[in-house]
């Protein structure tokens, strides 16, 4: 079963039995934002975690069997019309310059990986309108010549 199906089977199961994104998470002993990715079929979940997630839903050995696989990382491209994706595509467009600068200032010559990472999601009370907190967890990487 192609990653992108069981995506749409995960996520029609999860409304119809409510259960919540961050239920998931703690029924696969997994972070956030990290369990969302996976079971949306960014990543590769273990088969212990893949059929503890399936077995909450009520869904079948091949959906477990694709949250398994290893996934072709990225986003399908008509995905970046959607107004929430787009404006975080923005908001590091505008930017990525000054924290590429305060990165190199700080660290030196080196990037952020992509990889040895974590995101944090957060929502944050605020008299003007509840605050989205997204935090980026990187190693930083330095250039070795």
């Amino acid at each position: 079963m192609p990653k992108s199906e069981a995506a749409e089977l995960i996520t029609a199961a999860r409304i119809r039995k409510k259960v919540s994104w961050d239920d998931l998470a703690k029924e696969v002993d997994a972070p956030l934002v990290w369990c969302v990715s996976a079971l949306l079929g960014q990543h590769p979940m273990t088969a212990a975690q893949a059929e503890r997630a399936c077995s909450m839903l009520e869904l079948d050995s091949a959906v477990a069997e694709s949250l398994q696989r290893q996934p072709s990382r990225g986003i399908d491209p008509a995905l970046m019309s959607d107004p929430t994706i787009y404006r975080f595509h923005e908001a590091l467009a505008v930017y990525s310059p000054a924290l590429k600068e305060l990165l190199h200032e700080e660290f030196g010559d080196g990037i952020m990986s992509a990889i040895n990472f974590k995101v944090d999601f957060a929502r944050r009370e605020h008299p003007d309108g509840d605050r989205v907190v997204i935090t980026f967890d990187g190693k930083f990487l330095d250039y070795r010549w």
